[in-house]
């Protein structure tokens, strides 16, 4: 048994699954995962508990009971599984055999020959140029109203300039934003979680935008976070710009995120650097890289009718 592996101490092969899933929990901890990263995996695998005998082994389980335990959640147990859910559960359920293996509690893996279930999701919904201009038209004209408000401006074109996820957007902070920085303006995103570290980033802001984030920053005055506001409330923002230029599309956070990377695709942005600009890792670009092809044919397609 490996010694640099405290959590494995006090587990063998003879070990049950329940003190070994805690004991994996422990591991996860140490390691730095994110709270909301342990609690998938642990409730993903905790449910091989109510399949696998509670007296049997960890040496005693195999790779057909494992086979045999995702086609019963698959087909036979009644709570629904969609593919994506089982994918995901397969995921965290090889993650911990492996973990076992690696450190010498299993000399055999029997996740390992479990095969992976890939789920592609659905396209996601973009917005058209002709859209993009529309609404930022529209988020244009509330600056010149006669109580001037430049909030809706400065988060939509921010979410269409950079990509960044909503939870990203309300985690910048004032002093994230560096309108002086050698290269040209740009915002920092910060995660406060060492295990999301590799998201870090710093992505370069256009020139056009700073008036109206400047015009922001009078109107509102916001101390620290950039938009004090609740994640609801910032989506209420966004529908309502929608609402105003009857878009037939539900405008989200999500739906920017996907125009802005799109539309760095069609300009030719060298794929690294669209990767390195959403924050994503390269086993998620596949998916995405995947999806940015499909979208931009579907548009050249729309195009040419």
């Amino acid at each position: 048994m490996n010694p640099s592996a405290p959590d494995t101490a006090r587990i063998t092969p003879k070990t049950p699954l329940i003190p070994a899933i805690k004991a994996w929990e422990l591991y996860l901890n140490d390691k730095g995962r994110s709270p909301n990263t342990i609690k998938a995996f642990l409730s993903d695998v905790r449910l091989l508990t109510q399949f696998i005998p509670p007296d049997r082994p960890l040496d005693g389980i195999t790779t057909s009971d494992l086979n045999r335990y995702f086609n019963w959640m698959e087909k036979e147990r009644n709570i629904p599984c969609s593919p994506k859910t089982l994918a995901r559960r397969i995921t965290a359920t090889k993650s911990f055999f492996r973990w076992l293996n690696q450190y010498g509690v299993l000399i055999i893996d029997p996740a390992e020959k479990v095969t992976n279930r890939t789920v592609v999701s659905p396209l996601p919904y973009v917005l058209t140029d002709e859209e993009i201009n529309a609404i930022l038209d529209i988020a244009e004209k509330h600056r010149y109203d006669p109580k001037p408000d430049a909030r809706p401006y400065t988060l939509l074109a921010l979410l269409l300039m950079t990509g960044i996820k909503k939870s990203e957007c309300l985690g910048i902070h004032i002093n994230h934003i560096d309108l002086y920085a050698p290269g040209g303006p740009l915002v920092f995103i910060r995660y406060a979680s060492p295990a999301n570290r590799y998201k870090e980033r710093k992505i370069l802001l256009d020139e056009d935008w700073l008036p109206a984030y400047k015009e922001y920053l009078v109107q509102y005055q916001p101390v620290d976070q950039l938009f004090p506001w609740s994640p609801r409330r910032l989506e209420y923002l966004l529908e309502d710009i929608g609402s105003e230029v009857a878009l037939n599309k539900h405008l989200s956070f999500d739906m920017c995120r996907w125009t802005c990377a799109l539309r760095d695709y069609q300009y030719g942005l060298d794929a690294t650097k669209i990767r390195q600009k959403l924050g994503i890792s390269r086993i998620q670009w596949r998916e995405i890289h995947m999806k940015l092809r499909q979208l931009s044919g579907h548009q050249t397609g729309m195009q040419s009718t």
